[in-house]
């Protein structure tokens, strides 16, 4: 929802994400605690965590946060399990998207990283632009490794590699997740991929046979980052996902009738 134009209300945002919650997705990415100057959209995500039932769900939430402020903030809420930050290995794309340098965001994340033991709360940090970048910034699988490396020693044990502007493919997706996932057995890494439709299940299967278990997907493939460029990518479908790991994992746990509904509720938010 953060790129859109048109404000929609808390009630109705709590709505949707409530019938998220019935579907039995591990995650649920359901707000952010940031400027409301620079993303207008999320100024009401506190008044959203009030509306949202959590009874009768296994889901967990996430919350996007781009300081040490708006950490404060969520790991006041007991119902947040995760908060995520977006770390970028391109100085550029820092910049434009925390104001922040990479050693500033760094330092960032140490201090995120200190409240979140403190309060009981997981960092999941994701690397922008992890399959390269516009900017021409410095970019290769070392400096993927390297920044990870540095993630790990502050004890984040949870890292997603985000291709925010649909650069990836299948043999750069799999080197990665492979030996990323060699070098760090006690990480979770996740796949956070923006694609065209036609290459999305191509790439998804990259990182599953890779060794990758957590994806990220929003339905319909909805958003993109703001901050990006303007020609974004959208995200990968969830439901092209689910489709396709049906067929490999019997058990994924999901109620099937709650994201039909759901589908047909996204559609009185985005059109």
């Amino acid at each position: 929802m953060q790129g859109l134009k048109d404000f929609i209300p808390g009630k109705r945002k709590a709505k949707y994400i409530n019938q998220l919650l019935k579907v039995g997705f591990d995650t649920i990415d359901f707000g952010s605690f940031v400027s409301p100057k620079v993303i207008p959209q999320m100024q009401d995500t506190a008044e959203v965590l009030k509306l949202l039932d959590l009874s009768n769900t296994t889901s967990k939430l996430l919350a996007i946060v781009a300081n040490v402020r708006g950490a404060e903030e969520a790991v006041r809420y007991d119902e947040i399990s995760y908060l995520g930050f977006p770390f970028s290995i391109s100085e550029t794309f820092q910049q434009r998207n925390t104001n922040k340098s990479i050693v500033e965001a760094l330092n960032v994340l140490d201090e995120i990283q200190q409240l979140c033991v403190k309060h009981d709360k997981q960092l999941v940090s994701y690397i922008s632009m992890g399959f390269g970048n516009p900017y021409n910034d410095p970019y290769d699988a070392d400096v993927v490794s390297k920044f990870t490396e540095i993630l790990v020693s502050l004890g984040i044990s949870i890292i997603s590699l985000a291709d925010t502007i649909g650069v990836s493919d299948t043999d750069n997706i799999a080197y990665l997740y492979t030996h990323l996932i060699q070098d760090h057995p006690e990480v979770e890494f996740g796949a956070h991929l923006h694609s065209h439709p036609a290459t999305a299940i191509d790439k998804i299967e990259a990182a599953y046979h890779a060794g990758c278990r957590r994806f990220d997907g929003a339905i319909r493939g909805y958003g993109g980052c703001p901050m990006a460029k303007d020609d974004l990518v959208g995200n990968i479908a969830t439901e092209l996902m689910l489709s396709h790991f049906e067929n490999k994992i019997p058990t994924l746990g999901i109620n099937r009738e709650a994201f039909q509904d759901s589908m047909a509720a996204s559609t009185a938010i985005f059109g």
